[in-house]
């Protein structure tokens, strides 16, 4: 009986330690207000423990993403109108991990690395590039992929290399590391701005490319491949652009929550779960 009776005791001191603890994590699971329409995307994942970590977000219980989806495969909409993708999943995956829910706010892409940088949201994913200008505002992820900057061309272009480019009308996305890029001053291996036009997608890039308004589009080599496919008459040259590394930016002040993600992260990678994701959207050539 008294070694019951110590048995007992030292499991009511055991379940009183965890309640204390369980009410000090930094990553709560409290409901939040369902975001506006049009709504997140909670893609199916596996159910895991949340990864303990002392962080705070700036809605208790939320992870608040900004992205600009027009970047498919990474974000996009679907035909509801919800958000689906490689990143958009990822953070779900990340927030659960997290035991936190995920909120999306869809805007353009400077506005959402802006939003990032001014504590607007917690984290900017959209097929986000680490540079040295975008480090001295906000902190990066681990990489979690590569992206690869090609042109668009029509298919009886008489661009057919990088060399091509000089004087020719180039559009990119604006804000995008292909417009950085591409407007720098030749010095520098640009183009010069007054030959690179920035438009709000690459959607919008491509469509001007179609109308005869640019002679070529530098984009991410994903994007590309879908927008190729869905307007035909465009090619890609064979030769790339740029090699970059894709990272998720966090606020620059919340370095706790920095770890937390590069924790979660290197989980979903190791467990297989983030290559599961990136396989839906893209096929092996």
């Amino acid at each position: 009986m008294k070694k019951y009776a110590k048995f007992i005791s030292l499991l009511l001191a055991v379940m009183m330690f965890a309640g204390v603890f369980a009410g000090c994590g930094g990553g709560s699971n409290t409901t939040s207000t369902e975001p506006s329409a049009p709504a997140s995307t909670e893609p199916e994942t596996t159910s895991t423990e949340p990864v303990s970590a002392d962080f705070t977000t700036i809605t208790e219980g939320v992870l608040t993403m900004s992205t600009n989806a027009e970047f498919p495969p990474y974000e996009m909409t679907d035909d509801n109108g919800d958000y689906i993708g490689i990143d958009v999943e990822v953070a779900k995956a990340i927030a659960d991990k997290l035991g936190l829910t995920l909120q999306i706010n869809d805007m353009g892409f400077d506005a959402a690395i802006t939003a990032c940088q001014n504590g607007a949201s917690d984290i900017v994913m959209a097929g986000l590039t680490v540079s040295p200008d975008r480090e001295a505002i906000i902190n990066f992820s681990n990489t979690y992929a590569k992206g690869v900057q090609v042109v668009i061309v029509t298919e009886d272009s008489d661009i057919a290399s990088i060399d091509d480019l000089e004087g020719k009308k180039i559009g990119t996305q604006m804000g995008t590391t292909g417009y950085i890029y591409c407007s720098d001053t030749p010095e520098n291996g640009g183009y010069g701005e007054e030959n690179v036009t920035g438009y709000d997608s690459g959607i919008t890039a491509v469509q001007a490319l179609i109308n005869g308004q640019v002679d070529a589009v530098v984009i991410d080599n994903e994007p590309a491949k879908v927008f190729v496919q869905e307007n035909p008459g465009l090619k890609i040259l064979d030769t790339e652009f740029a090699n970059e590394d894709y990272a998720i930016g966090v606020t620059k002040s919340n370095t706790a929550l920095l770890d937390a993600i590069n924790t979660a992260l290197t989980e979903l990678m190791n467990d297989g779960t983030f290559q599961s994701i990136v396989d839906k959207y893209i096929t092996a050539e």
